[in-house]
């Protein structure tokens, strides 16, 4: 009985405490709140903005594809450097695993680009995590660029030391971006929800000589947030207050050519059906139809289709 219970003893040490973040979580929480990684995040940050991309930089937060390109580029490189891994232990397999570094690192390129672009529009806490995925997947960039010269240099062994150090740093990266995407949702559609909220039918959000012609206002349907805006014409036209980006409030904002400009990231959504037409958001605002009841009481309801650009 007393070898039971001292292996019971030695089992619950092993398991993280439920009551208590484990080591993982709390180094995060930890990176989050590392202000003193502000003055190097600032210096990348404009450093990535002062890059002439144009239009292209949109491309790179993914807007043509409806969510970050980051995560599907980064694919390339990982998979190659993967399989090099298997072919690096395989007879015969060497030529093909130094072909298969090469390949991801010219991946890892624009796989790079695309989350630096992303990267620089992130909030303190995930810039700092963001951070640190930088300098862990340059890390493997630099292990593997030495794995290529010495596989080039007919030093095998050693160019499988430096890509075994490169994996690692790349699996370390991946650990932070997950945390990055999933425990902080950096990239996700911060309006999404916003659908299942609103309930069915019209709702009065106020009497429209309560909206000053050209100004974003806020209103509320229930618990969410609209920007309500009153054009020249006298339309009126309603938004998700909440910016898909970010969550950022676009009653704060400017109009500007029939569009909001949310004011934490610049991104632009078309009033009349809420496409993001700019970046870096990369998807749509939900959109609400209004109409002008007797009285003139404004009243809106949900658009159940889609935003569509063009």
């Amino acid at each position: 009985m007393s070898t039971v219970s001292t292996g019971a003893k030695l089992l619950r040490s092993a398991l993280p405490d439920p009551e208590r973040p484990g080591r993982v979580l709390g180094a995060m929480g930890r990176l989050e709140q590392a202000g003193s990684l502000d003055g190097v995040i600032e210096t990348v940050r404009k450093a990535v903005r002062a890059v002439p991309l144009g239009r292209f930089r949109d491309g790179l937060h993914g807007r043509w594809l409806g969510h970050p390109v980051h995560p599907l580029m980064v694919q390339v490189p990982i998979g190659a450097w993967m399989s090099s891994a298997v072919l690096d232990w395989t007879p015969g397999g060497g030529r093909a695993s130094g072909l298969l570094v090469a390949a991801g690192l010219a991946g890892a390129v624009p796989a790079a680009a695309a989350g630096l672009v992303d990267w620089a529009e992130l909030e303190p806490s995930q810039a700092r995590v963001g951070l640190a995925h930088l300098a862990l997947t340059s890390t493997a960039v630099a292990c593997y660029t030495a794995s290529l010269g010495a596989r080039l240099t007919r030093r095998p062994v050693r160019g499988r030391a430096y890509a075994l150090a490169g994996l690692t740093a790349v699996a370390a990266a991946g650990a932070i971006g997950g945390h990055l995407a999933y425990r902080q949702a950096a990239g996700a559609n911060h309006a999404e929800v916003v659908p299942r909220l609103v309930p069915p039918g019209w709702h009065a959000v106020g009497p429209l000589s309560e909206l000053p012609e050209g100004q974003p206002v806020r209103r509320m349907v229930g618990e969410v947030a609209l920007v309500v805006v009153r054009g020249a014409d006298g339309e009126v036209r309603a938004l998700a207050d909440q910016c898909s980006h970010l969550g950022g409030p676009l009653s704060q904002g400017a109009v500007e050519d029939d569009c909001v400009r949310c004011p934490w990231h610049g991104s632009r959504f078309r009033l009349a059906d809420g496409w993001n037409v700019a970046g870096p958001a990369t998807a749509a605002q939900p959109a609400f139809e209004a109409r002008v009841a007797d009285g003139g009481q404004v009243q809106v309801r949900l658009r159940t289709s889609p935003a569509a650009g063009h």
